[in-house]
């Protein structure tokens, strides 16, 4: 099974004026293999290592980001830029983050106007029972800040973005994409938690 996605309206619901970014989420083993290609905007690379976890990556130039979510508020946030810098978060509630910087195989390559990326995300990194899926993607362009989502907001009810607005994310067959996740012997980071 192969679920693919498209990033093509700001965080707000707003019209891209170039090209879209894409996800595409497969089963890899009893892990999920994700892949991004996305225009490139020519921003810096951070500082830390390529192929390191980076923190608050979402500050740093360009990113795309992928989060994914139960029906417990539990969720798994993996961003990932163009020049190989990843940072995964594990977070129990709204922005309640318990475990970061978590370790990733995950490369990138840039050609021209565009980057893609490939990343493996090891099983016991989801929340049991995935439910629901967002995505976005970050960029600086004419020293401007944007925001794109997958599923954005309301535009009528929010002035700012917002990433961890969780009631618009929209629902993900991951019982079918990864059963594995769904599975009763699943076990993770996310059983030792109180809930």
């Amino acid at each position: 099974m192969l679920l693919t996605y498209h990033i093509n309206c700001h965080w707000n619901g707003q019209p891209l004026d170039h090209l879209s970014t894409e996800l595409s989420l497969q089963k890899h083993g009893g892990d999920l293999k994700l892949e991004i290609m996305s225009p490139f905007f020519n921003t810096p690379s951070p500082a830390g290592q390529p192929g390191q976890p980076f923190p608050q990556l979402w500050d740093e130039g360009e990113v795309v980001e992928a989060f994914f979510l139960n029906d417990d508020n539990q969720y798994l946030e993996v961003e990932f830029s163009p020049y190989g810098h990843h940072l995964v978060l594990m977070l129990n509630g709204v922005r309640k983050c318990f475990k970061d910087k978590l370790p990733l195989q995950f490369s990138a390559n840039i050609e021209d106007k565009k980057w893609t990326g490939s990343a493996l995300i090891p099983l016991p990194y989801f929340p049991p029972k995935v439910t629901k899926f967002n995505a976005y993607a970050i960029h600086n362009c004419n020293k401007e800040r944007h925001f794109e989502a997958l599923y954005p907001v309301d535009a009528g009810k929010h002035t700012e973005p917002d990433f961890h607005r969780l009631e618009y994310f929209q629902p993900i067959d991951f019982k079918t994409l990864l059963p594995e996740n769904w599975s009763p012997d699943h076990k993770s980071a996310w059983w030792t938690q109180d809930h």
